[in-house]
This record gives C-alpha cells, structure tokens and sequence, in this order.
C-alpha cells in the first residue's frame, strides 16, 4: 500500500511513501534527456525531458515508481490490486504498458494541462515487461503546482478524475475517497466548540479535540483521510529546510510500522521509503525505513544531455550522531 502527496509553499513538492513488504533494490534514478525510451507499440522516443525519481533498473530500463521532469510535472504510481483493468492492443489508440506510462508522460509534457490529449488517446495496454514480470495492479497521479489529476484504468474504461486535494493512496477507486472525505468535514485545527448540547458545561480537557473522529489506522481510505487532513492544514516555512522536513512530517503521519500489517509468515508490510521532491530545483530528497537521515539526490548536477542512466543506490543503514563520542 502507498501514499502520495503534493505540498507547496515557495517551491512545489511531491512525494510518497512506498508500503510493501520487500525492497526490488530501488535506486535513485537520472534518465537523461537523450536516453533512448523503446515502448513496446509507441515506437521510440529518443529525445525527451530529463527525469529523476525512484525506479526498479531492469535490463537497462528504468522502472519508475515515481518521477519529477525537468519541466516540474510529477508522477507516482501506487498499487490499485484487483481494480486495475488493461485492455489489449487497441487500434486508433496510444497503446502504453503500464511500466511505461511515467516515461512517456514526463518524456513529452511540460505540465498536467499538456498531458491532457494524450488521455484522451491513451489505452493501458496489457503487456507485460517479461514473462517474469507480469503487469502491476496500478493507478497513479499526475501533478504540476497547478493541478492534479487521478488516472485509473478499470473495466468500465480509462478513468480520469480531478484531483483538487493533492493525495492518493490505494483502493477503492478515487471516486470513493472523495466522496468519503465529506464524513470528515466537521474536522477542525481549532478548539473544539460545543455544538452537542450548548446548554451542558463542557471542559476542553485536551488540545486537538476538534480533530477527533480523524481516522489513525493503516486502511488505504483512513490514510487518505489523514494524508488530506494534514496536508490541507499543514504549515511550515517558505526555505528549503523547513518544507522539506514539514513534508516528511505528512508523509509520518501515514508511514507504516514493522509488525502492523501482517502477511503471514514473517512478511509484514511497511513504509520501505518516503520520498520529497522539489520539483523546482529537480532535487530528490528520501529516507528509508531503516534510514531516518534525509539524503539527496540533484538531478542538474547530472549530464543531462547524456544518454546513460545515473542511478545511487539507496543508503539503508541508520545514521546515528553521538554528541560524545
């Protein structure tokens, strides 16, 4: 399970928390401009924006689990199990695998509204990376600092859904969540008021009861809940440092603990990273489950005119400073 967020401020950040109970040995990965995107019915794109983000490198393809461009447009993909539908090769259609749709966005567009006609010709084809690597149960959001959209590929169709509160997570469909955040619109960040009986005392014996009824368990519609609650109402300042690390703190309030969500056997899932891109400054911050220091990536300190990917392997070991030794 997953969830990813947008939070602004002077820049515009986008991120995510990756929940599963296994790591494909992800890396930070620059796919520079003339990289050399093969689809498998798209023919080739051989030049294109540049793009960094978190991805699964197989064969020499960049899987991209989520991705920023050199333009600011952002994209994550987050698990839709048993919703997700991809039709077959479709004539008169874009016919995109589902491993390729972050490439082929961020390759050609500048910003969500110049993504907008290649959805409406866009087909999810139902083609699979290798015999061993079947197609992924996906929806995924789409972002620039204006706007957000939610993409959903389903029996009923290619399902595109305004997305005015910057957060997905996972099933059910996105129609569900918005219509279930309306449980939540009593929720406040100020004292609590007594509206139950005005004429019966009653003592605020404790900060945050406004927000009481806010869901806290793991559920991907509760995280959604959380996520939208706290990025909608979440402050910082307008520095790097500040929004940065107020991102994290979202992403937090959603993460996934060791020993919560039990697979069987000793699978448990949990948040393997969190990451914040500024999508500004091209710079890709993340930490891991293990790793609570902030490491990143910058993406313009690449060759981006290159045609090699550049990928860093991410640092899992906790970084402990001792004051006194």
């Amino acid at each position: 399970m997953c969830t990813a967020a947008v939070y602004k401020t002077r820049d515009f950040y986008f991120g995510r928390n990756l929940d599963l109970e296994y790591s494909y040995t992800e890396t930070v990965t620059v796919t520079p401009r003339n990289y050399p995107f093969r689809f498998r019915s798209a023919g080739e794109m051989k030049t294109h924006y540049a793009m960094i983000g978190m991805a699964f490198v197989q064969d020499g393809y960049p899987l991209y689990y989520d991705a920023t461009n050199e333009k600011g447009l952002s994209m994550a993909g987050l698990a839709f199990w048993n919703n997700a539908y991809y039709f077959p090769v479709t004539d008169g259609k874009d016919n995109i695998a589902s491993f390729e749709l972050i490439p082929w966005i961020l390759g050609q567009c500048a910003s969500v509204q110049e993504a907008r006609p290649l959805l409406d010709r866009l087909n999810i084809a139902n083609i699979a990376f290798s015999e061993g690597m079947p197609p992924s149960d996906l929806h995924w959001m789409l972002s620039d600092r204006e706007e957000s959209l939610v993409i959903e590929s389903t029996r009923e169709g290619l399902k595109i859904y305004e997305n005015p509160v910057g957060v997905l997570t996972n099933n059910p469909p996105f129609d569900y969540h918005r219509i279930n955040l309306s449980n939540y619109m009593t929720l406040s960040t100020e004292p609590a008021e007594n509206f139950f009986a005005p004429s019966v005392p009653m003592d605020r014996y404790s900060k945050g009861l406004a927000a009481m009824g806010l869901p806290g368990d793991l559920s991907s519609a509760s995280r959604f809940v959380k996520a939208a609650f706290t990025c909608a109402n979440s402050i910082s300042g307008e520095g790097e440092s500040e929004s940065v690390s107020q991102f994290f703190h979202i992403l937090a309030s959603v993460e996934q603990q060791r020993g919560l969500v039990h697979l069987g056997g000793d699978k448990y899932e949990i948040t393997i990273y969190s990451s914040c891109c500024n999508t500004d400054k091209g710079i890709y911050y993340y930490t891991t489950y293990e790793n609570s220091r902030i490491n990143a990536v910058d993406m313009y300190a690449e060759d981006l005119d290159s045609d090699a990917l550049v990928s860093y392997e991410l640092r899992t070991g906790q970084d402990i400073r001792f004051e006194n030794r």
